[in-house]
Order: C-alpha cells, then sequence, then structure tokens
C-alpha cells in the first residue's frame, strides 16, 4: 500500500482524547434527565425479548391515570451509541404528559443489554419490532399509531425499522445517517476521527461484534482489497438502501441535521429526504453531531424536539397544529439569523456563482497547510455557540503545500445556500493520492472562517496524466459579509481524514481550455 496509509493509522491515537470527551459528555446526560422524569406519570423498568431472545433492558413511560380503558399513541425511542437507556427520560416524560406511552430500550450490545454491537444490522432492525410487539401486548398502546424516534444511532435505526415495519407511522430522525458509507468513508476517503469515535465509545460502553470489529479494521488498514465488503456491510445498514419500502409504507418522515456534523454529513440527509415521497420534513442548524438536540435530553426548550413533539402530535393524534402547512425544509444559517422556509431542497440555492479556477498550480503532500476541518465535535460547537469555525490566515498558507484561489471582493454580502461543487482537472505523480478542498470567507485582513471543506481520494491513476475530479463540498448556509471574498484552498493533510498521499509525491491543478476548472456556489437571492 501507499505511504499515508500509515501516517493515517497513527492518527487513530490522536483522537483518543476526543473519545474520552465524548464518553465523559454521555456520562452527564442520564442523571438530570432522569432527575426531569419524576412528574405523575408512571415510570417502570423492564425486559423486553428482542430478536432471538437477546434482552433488551427498558424503560416504560405511560401518561397519568392511563388504566387500560383507553390506548395512547406508541412512541419508540432506541438509544443513542454508548448511552445508557435513561438516555431520553426527559423527553419521555414530556411525550407521556401529553397523551403518549413511550418505550425506550438499550440497544442491543451495549450497557446492561444483551447481544453484542450490530451497528444497526439486520438484528436491530428486528428488535425494534420485537420492542413494538411487547408494548401492544403490555401497555395501553394504540397498533394504529407507531413512531419511532431518536439522535444519532437510534436515528438510523428508527429509520431502518419504518422501512421494514409497515406499523411504524411516524419517524422523527434527529442527526442521524442515510448513506453509512457516505458517512464515514465519503469521497473513497476515510473518516478517521468519526469511525474512532464510534470504534472508541463501542468497545467503552458495549461489546462490538465479530464483524464491527473486522469491518473497523480494514478500514483503518486502508485495505482496498476489503472494499467491496465495506461498501457491502454499510449498504445493508443504510436507510437509503431501503428508500422504495420506506416510501411504500408510507410513513412520514422528519429529518433534522447540523450543517457542522462531522460523522453523518448533511449532504446525505438532504439527498434522502428529496427521495423521500410521503409526508417529510427537513431542517438544518448550526452545530456539530447531535449538538443541536442536547439540551432537550435534559428537558431544556430546544427547537429540535419542539418539532419533533409537533411531528408527532400531527401525524399520530391527528392535531391540527400546522406543521403540515409549514414550508417543508427549514433552514438555519451559521452566521446569524431565524429560520428560512423552503418548498423542497434544491428550491435552497436559487442561482449559482462560478470561482474560475485559473492558471497551473503544484503542490507537495504530506504536510498539513494549516488549513483542516477542525475538530470532531470541538469546532462544530464553537461554530454553533460563538459562530466560530475553524480559521486559517489565507495570505500566510505556503504555497509549497496549498493551492489557493481567491474570487474577487464582494460589494454585497453572499448567502450561501446547499451544496458548493468543485470542479478540477488534476495530475499526479503517484497513482494514489488524497486531496482535501476548503472554502473560506476571508475578510480584509486575510482572515478565513472555514464555510465547507470534503476530502478527495483516488487510487489507479497513471502518474503523469490528467483526469478530472468533481466534489462535493458538505452542504451549508453561511452568509459571506460586503467586503469580503471567498478562497478555494486545496492541500493534502487534514486531521479529520486519513490520507493516501505516498512520501514524496505532489499533485497539479490545471484548467484546460477545453474543460476549464470551477467552483460552483450556491447563493440564495437578496
Amino acid at each position: 500500500m501507499t505511504g499515508g496509509l500509515g501516517r493515517g493509522a497513527l492518527r487513530t491515537s490522536a483522537v483518543g482524547a476526543v473519545s474520552a470527551t465524548l464518553i465523559a459528555t454521555a456520562g452527564l446526560g442520564p442523571a438530570p434527565a432522569a432527575q426531569a422524569a419524576t412528574g405523575a406519570t408512571s415510570i417502570r423498568f423492564v425486559d423486553i425479548s428482542g430478536a432471538g431472545g437477546t434482552v433488551l433492558k427498558a424503560n416504560v413511560v405511560t401518561p397519568e391515570g392511563a388504566d387500560g380503558t383507553r390506548s395512547y399513541p406508541l412512541i419508540v425511542l432506541p438509544t443513542s451509541w454508548g448511552l445508557p437507556q435513561v438516555q431520553y427520560l426527559a423527553q419521555a416524560q414530556k411525550l407521556a404528559n401529553s397523551g403518549y406511552v413511550v418505550v425506550s430500550y438499550n440497544v442491543r450490545g451495549f450497557w446492561q443489554s444483551g447481544g453484542e454491537i450490530e451497528v444497526a444490522g439486520p438484528p436491530d432492525v428486528a428488535d425494534a419490532s420485537k420492542v413494538v410487539d411487547w408494548a401492544l401486548a403490555n401497555t395501553p398502546a394504540d397498533a394504529r399509531k407507531v413512531g419511532m424516534a431518536g439522535v444519532s444511532y437510534s436515528a438510523g435505526i428508527s429509520l431502518l425499522a419504518a422501512a421494514h415495519d409497515k406499523r411504524i407511522k411516524a419517524v422523527a430522525a434527529l442527526s442521524g445517517w442515510a448513506d453509512l458509507i457516505e458517512s464515514i468513508y465519503s469521497g473513497r476517503t476515510q473518516h478517521a476521527q468519526a469511525a474512532a469515535l464510534l470504534g472508541g465509545v463501542g468497545h467503552l460502553a458495549g461489546r462490538p461484534g465479530a464483524e464491527f470489529q473486522q469491518t473497523l479494521k480494514a478500514f483503518f488498514a486502508s485495505d482496498l482489497s476489503k472494499e467491496p465488503e465495506l461498501l457491502a456491510w454499510g449498504k445493508k445498514r443504510s436507510p437509503e438502501t431501503y428508500i422504495d419500502q420506506l416510501n411504500e409504507n408510507g410513513a412520514a418522515v422528519f429529518v433534522a441535521n447540523t450543517w457542522g456534523d462531522t460523522i453523518f454529513s448533511p449532504n446525505q440527509s438532504a439527498e434522502f429526504y428529496e427521495k423521500l415521497t410521503g409526508p417529510k420534513r427537513l431542517e438544518f442548524r448550526p452545530g456539530d453531531h447531535a449538538t443541536a438536540e442536547m439540551t432537550g435530553l435534559f428537558g431544556l426548550p430546544n427547537d429540535v424536539w419542539t418539532n419533533t413533539h409537533r411531528w408527532f402530535d400531527h401525524h399520530l393524534k391527528g392535531e391540527d397544529n400546522g406543521i403540515d402547512r409549514e414550508q417543508p425544509v427549514q433552514l438555519k444559517s451559521r452566521s446569524a439569523g431565524g429560520y428560512e422556509g423552503y418548498p423542497d431542497w434544491k428550491s435552497v440555492g436559487t442561482t449559482t456563482k462560478k470561482i474560475a479556477l485559473a492558471g497551473t498550480t503544484t503542490i507537495h503532500t504530506n504536510v498539513n497547510s494549516g488549513a483542516d476541518g477542525g475538530i470532531t465535535f470541538l469546532s462544530g460547537i464553537l461554530d454553533q455557540l460563538a459562530q466560530v469555525p475553524p480559521l486559517a490566515w489565507i495570505p500566510l498558507l505556503p504555497p509549497y503545500w496549498a493551492a489557493v484561489w481567491q474570487s474577487e471582493t464582494y460589494a454585497s454580502a453572499q448567502r450561501v445556500r446547499g451544496t458548493v461543487t468543485l470542479h478540477t482537472t488534476v495530475t499526479a505523480t503517484k497513482e494514489s493520492g488524497t486531496l482535501v478542498a476548503y472554502l473560506y470567507d476571508v475578510g480584509p485582513l486575510g482572515l478565513g472562517k472555514l464555510v465547507s471543506n470534503a476530502p478527495y481520494t483516488f487510487h489507479g491513476q497513471t502518474p503523469g496524466k490528467p483526469f478530472g475530479v468533481d466534489l462535493e463540498l458538505f452542504s451549508t448556509a453561511y452568509d459571506v459579509p460586503a467586503g469580503h471574498r471567498l478562497a478555494l484552498v486545496v492541500d493534502t493533510v487534514d486531521p479529520l481524514y486519513i490520507e493516501h498521499n505516498p512520501s514524496g509525491a505532489q499533485l497539479t491543478f490545471s484548467s484546460p481550455e477545453h474543460d476549464p476548472s470551477y467552483v460552483s456556489v450556491p447563493l440564495r437571492e437578496q
């Protein structure tokens, strides 16, 4: 294999501290949630027999006064990756107070539940149906009004379950995934920090199954011979694979994510949403993975959870709360302002502006130029709370390791909305390599704020022979102030990703007359 692979594997150990931070943060969640769930509703802890008889530890919250004389809509909440069954008690209390039976269960392989971690495999999907079976048999739940919801891991399981179980009529998938491979292997590039977090938390809080361990090992080893197996493994666990079944079943699907999600990028959520044919809603906000929903787990006011409740109230209770009359695509810019409504995803960016990538530029590989996508969770939280994304001094980026193109200075604000695309021609001195593209908002002093980025890896190219590259950067909503400009930066090393650049390799970017290179930026008109 090529030279960069060993360095990528070594870098996975560097995110161990981030894994520990995630565990510590996760550990803070249950106590406040449990304290919040002390109302008049009934709470009991039970064992549910999942697929193959695997014991799933669960809690059941029922409305006050539920005595079996009437039935209530049912909400099933699988737990997120690595979190215990008390994760959703605060939200379960709120739902039960408004007339739902809520069953939250620890997914197999984690904490006290039995079995091994299957990463949303068939046993996890079967478990969800078993939990519905149990709830309908042991609680005053209405079989005609079943919903599922959750954050991250539980969002993916909820979508997969709705595709396989027609009884599930409504889903709220918060910070989840549609395409698992696109999540951790977009641009054919391993997302090192994201995968290391999943693996680290899995080993600390659960019992990884053999298939998961083998897949993770092959992933970090950059073993191209295992790539078909990796793709098949991810496809089986991707809701997008079952989109036809989901549409046929007709479940009402609410998808919410953040612009800076460094585990499950927003692109896949938008693409998945567009393929849905039933009742649907899409929301994007500033933040990183699962940060937008976090305060709601403590029982605090939270827009994501408020709209989750409204979604279920309308689609399971039939309440006329207006959510069906709102624009179904709701976005909140990373820069400022309130929510923007759109009829569909393609209407988000009404015009495009191209930045020409003129000339020929050669860069050397294997060194981080100073432009990078930040740190999983931490960078996204800073952007969410303080509007401080990853920064770079664009004029100081070394041309030896970074290619830079800039637009003109804009006389008016530019409202970037949607998915930025890069088209260029690359000539490499080696058959394999990795490049990472970044779009920056550059102020008058040259300080660049990261607008978007994405990695791209190639294998099997003929050294010295040009080839085309088309790359979608991660979708975003960002307002570039008047007096600023946009800059595209391309380098070859980023702590978020495993790079595949052999030592001493060079990449040359050109713009042939018959096939000019450019960056296409989607804009919303003022």
